[in-house]
């Protein structure tokens, strides 16, 4: 059975009782249709291009590999991790902690990280871990003046945490650089993060201390011995270490005095 069209007035009543209430557009739309073909976006307008902001480029950090590799001297050295901006830390802390003493000491002592004090000071060990490193060497008959002082992260972790295995890594280059320059006759090593970054060991100090393990690097003209032993920080807290540490400094002055010059 044929039906005949709706009339507009028919159709219209259908579609609101239906649940139509709202006309779009005046004339139908096949959605299959446009559906199937590709969509297109129309080209910018120069104008519209212009107005665009442009992605601020960001800049390219030099690895410290390479400042560490490029530096002939302690005064570049210096500089290049003052400009160096790929480590964290530097951007919490007050300023760069390089380093104390004579350069052309034969005795080179190594930390971890500065503290407060030494953030505040821009010099190593001068907290109540410097006075305790003090009294150390003055049992050994040295000072300050007779001995070289640096750390192997020139900046503070925050809340003088110890620094974190990634912190230390990207320090690392400064410090053997460090350490090649300067090319003492012996080195100290203070704490675990001293240790573990320029010995690659894991054992703990407490095995590894007692005796010399050699240092070496690809610009050292020969291996250097390294005592690892507690950090004056440690042996704040645990007193009866110095005796391990005693006997450590002794072998350290027996090196120092049979060493060549």
């Amino acid at each position: 059975m044929q039906t005949s069209p709706l009339s507009p007035a028919d159709a219209l009543r259908w579609y609101l009782a239906a649940g139509v209430d709202e006309v779009i557009g005046e004339e139908p739309v096949d959605r299959y249709a446009q559906s199937a073909k590709p969509a297109t976006r129309a080209p910018l307008t120069q104008a519209a291009a212009a107005a665009i902001p442009a992605r601020p480029q960001q800049p390219e950090v030099v690895s410290s590999a390479h400042l560490a590799m490029t530096v002939t001297n302690l005064a570049e050295l210096k500089a290049a991790m003052e400009s160096y901006d790929g480590c964290a830390l530097k951007k919490t802390c007050q300023q760069t902690v390089f380093a104390d003493g004579d350069p052309s000491a034969r005795l080179m002592i190594v930390g971890e990280a500065p503290g407060a004090d030494e953030d505040r000071l821009g010099l190593p060990f001068v907290g109540a871990s410097g006075k305790l490193l003090d009294r150390m060497l003055a049992s050994i008959g040295l000072d300050r003046t007779r001995a070289y002082i640096t750390n192997v992260v020139p900046w503070r972790p925050p809340g003088n945490r110890k620094p974190e295995p990634t912190e230390v890594e990207l320090c690392l280059p400064f410090i053997t650089r460090h350490i090649e320059l300067v090319d003492p006759a012996v080195l100290l090593l203070l704490g675990g993060a001293s240790v573990s970054a320029l010995l690659a060991r894991t054992d703990s100090i407490t095995r590894l201390r007692g005796g010399f393990i050699d240092y070496s690097s690809p610009r050292l003209a020969r291996p250097i011995p390294a005592m690892p032993t507690f950090h004056p920080a440690y042996l704040l807290r645990t007193p009866l270490a110095k005796r391990e540490v005693w006997r450590d400094l002794l072998l350290v002055r027996q090196k120092l005095d049979t060493a060549a010059v």
